[in-house]
């Protein structure tokens, strides 16, 4: 079976985000750090990458706990935590970024956690997974998560264990 149109451009775009990722940015990290080195010094570059990750730690575990507060405070009102959740996602894939050595991802990293650059990543990230998101018809959706839709009647019934008696 052909995959239809729809899936073709999502495999070839694989590829080049693998490319991206281990090929493209360790590149330029390195690259970065060997300007900024030449620039500042090599003992003050480690310095300065350690510093960056410790501020970045720093900064994930205050997030992280305000988006956890906003994230219980947002069930126990009874509403959709979906931005809570976005937040907790970006402050996660941020946390991740600023673990890896290099100035260029930190940047990334600082974008995704600080809170008033995060709204700017919240709607790309709404973005990306409302793109992903599949539209099921209401009368559909309602007969495809009841058991037994689509394999006959439903027949009402007790189940008596003779165990218990």
């Amino acid at each position: 079976m052909t995959p239809s149109p729809a899936e073709r451009p999502r495999r070839r775009r694989w590829p080049w985000l693998l490319l991206l990722a281990f090929v493209v940015m360790p590149v330029l990290e390195i690259y970065v750090i060997i300007q900024v080195g030449q620039v500042i010094g090599a003992w003050w570059t480690v310095l300065l990458l350690i510093a960056d990750a410790f501020l970045g730690s720093w900064l994930v575990k205050r997030e992280g706990g305000r988006a956890w507060a906003a994230l219980r405070e947002a069930l126990a009102s009874g509403r959709m935590p979906a931005r809570e959740l976005a937040d907790g996602v970006l402050i996660v894939i941020g946390g991740t970024l600023m673990i890896s050595p290099g100035f260029v991802t930190d940047l990334v990293g600082f974008a995704l956690i600080l809170p008033f650059t995060r709204p700017a990543a919240r709607r790309v990230l709404t973005a990306i997974v409302a793109r992903r998101l599949v539209v099921v018809p209401s009368g559909a959706a309602g007969n495809a998560t009841r058991p037994g839709a689509g394999r006959g009647p439903v027949v009402q019934g007790e189940v008596v264990d003779d165990d218990q008696r």
